[in-house]
């Protein structure tokens, strides 16, 4: 961290919404290095309307605890004492969402500045409420303890020790730039700690996915999991199960393509979290078929974490490919030993394999779309055969698949040589590519011509030159 964490005062505050007293410490402008200008201007903008009309707005979480570590975050969010009714009635750009959480998006083109309004204390109410108004809210959550609703509003005290994890529960108050620390989370971030707040197991049943934002975090911010924060995870790794694969898929995006899924994926891997997002990947790895597959996988990572530190782009349905990959050749060939053809066994395992997968994380049908064109590309980039092989160059997905054969060359699938040609055609111009492939086909042993059957005499033919033979 690259402050002096030691603070202008400390203080003890008391809710408005229960009886809980909470010690936090408060770091004046001098004591810490968050400034606004290190903060979007449209934050800006929004913390102060919000300050302006009479609320108590602060920038919190992963904004606040980035800028203290030194990156640049792209997201910003705001917590307020004002309800999601009252927000929307000081921006027009305003839209309200949510059911489980209500949030309040404020739109500044392709920014979206969330406001959260402080949440309280949730009750134990196990039915869901018919309505939910700005005055009062209820939770609802399942028997297990896993919270499926939770519009509570409270105090900034509550909404503090309601936030998942210490270095997330930091406040910077617009009205005097302040940052407010509640759970230790600025001493945490100098000691690169990175703990649960409250007992890390209720935590986790009342949401499973903090533990996959535990292990995505930590090793994005270099924070090393607290122990009594990490051990559960791996035990309670099976509620993940129960959470919708909607929600999984969009937790994944954060997962691999946040420039650290190399590092991520290994850390998945420790705490037992791969197997109910990946389980056929898993099963692939286990049964080791392909004694070469956990590479393939892990230079796929590198590329993406390589690719998006380059600020390029990267389709999420190229790495799936890469995942899943090894479980369709499998059952291909569990299909061709049932007496299927190649092209039909194929066929068959890649339908196969996906339906599986979507049970688990629901990849959007665009994008297992681009998942099975990256695998039926590679028969003709590996054959090379056809007369109209060369507009394969044209096709749309082309790229992915081509980076696709090059990951599979390099554990052995495809002959390097066949990879360097399809690198070389790329450089060269049409007529120079049309001269490429002659020469490939020229320097290909011939197939042998088959003999052409003899063609059946014409009865009709052979009787008319009998008849003018004899004449």
């Amino acid at each position: 961290m690259q402050n002096n964490s030691t603070t202008d005062s400390s203080s003890e505050s008391a809710s408005n919404n229960a009886n809980v007293i909470v010690k936090h410490d408060v770091y004046s402008r001098d004591k810490h290095t968050v400034s606004r200008n290190d903060i979007s201007s449209n934050a800006i903008k929004v913390l102060y309307r919000l300050h302006n009309a009479g609320y108590r707005a602060c920038l919190v979480g992963g904004g606040v605890r980035d800028i203290l570590l030194g990156f640049h975050p792209k997201d910003f969010d705001v917590a307020t004492d004002a309800s999601p009714e009252q927000v929307r009635d000081l921006f027009r750009n305003c839209r309200l969402i949510g059911r489980r959480f209500r949030l309040a998006h404020i739109l500044f083109g392709r920014e979206i500045i969330e406001v959260a309004t402080f949440r309280g204390h949730h009750s134990d109410i196990k039915s869901e409420p018919d309505e939910v108004s700005s005055n009062k809210s209820a939770a609802h959550s399942t028997s297990d303890g896993r919270i499926l609703r939770d519009n509570v509003f409270g105090s900034i005290e509550e909404d503090a020790i309601r936030r998942d994890f210490t270095v997330n529960a930091l406040y910077y108050d617009i009205a005097d730039f302040s940052v407010l620390d509640f759970c230790d989370g600025m001493e945490d971030l100098k000691n690169k700690l990175f703990r649960m707040i409250g007992d890390p197991e209720t935590r986790y049943r009342e949401d499973p996915v903090r533990m996959l934002r535990a292990v995505r975090l930590s090793i994005k911010l270099g924070l090393t999991i607290e122990e009594k924060t990490a051990e559960p995870i791996a035990r309670l790794a099976p509620l993940l199960l129960d959470i919708p694969s909607a929600r999984l898929w969009e937790e994944s995006h954060k997962l691999l393509l946040s420039g650290h899924s190399a590092n991520t994926f290994l850390g998945l891997e420790q705490h037992n979290l791969l197997q109910p997002l990946l389980p056929q990947m898993c099963e692939a790895i286990e049964r080791n078929n392909n004694p070469n597959f956990r590479a393939f996988i892990q230079s796929a990572l590198a590329n993406t974490d390589a690719r998006i530190n380059n600020n390029k782009s990267l389709n999420p349905a190229f790495l799936y490919a890469c995942f899943l990959w090894q479980s369709v050749q499998d059952c291909a060939t569990e299909n061709r030993d049932n007496g299927y053809s190649p092209a039909e066994a194929m066929q068959n395992a890649q339908a196969m394999v996906i339906s599986k997968q979507v049970q688990s994380i629901a990849i959007p049908r665009r994008f297992t779309q681009v998942i099975r064109e990256i695998w039926l590309m590679q028969y003709r980039l590996v054959s090379r055969r056809g007369k109209k092989l060369l507009s394969i160059l044209d096709h749309p997905r082309f790229r992915a698949a081509y980076d696709f054969m090059l990951l599979r060359a390099t554990i052995g699938e495809v002959q390097q040589d066949v990879a360097d040609w399809w690198t070389d055609i790329q450089k060269l111009n049409s007529e120079q590519q049309k001269k490429m492939f002659r020469e490939l086909h020229s320097q290909a042993p011939g197939r042998k011509k088959k003999k052409r059957r003899p063609k059946k005499n014409n009865p009709t033919t052979d009787a008319n030159s009998d008849v003018e033979g004899n004449q």
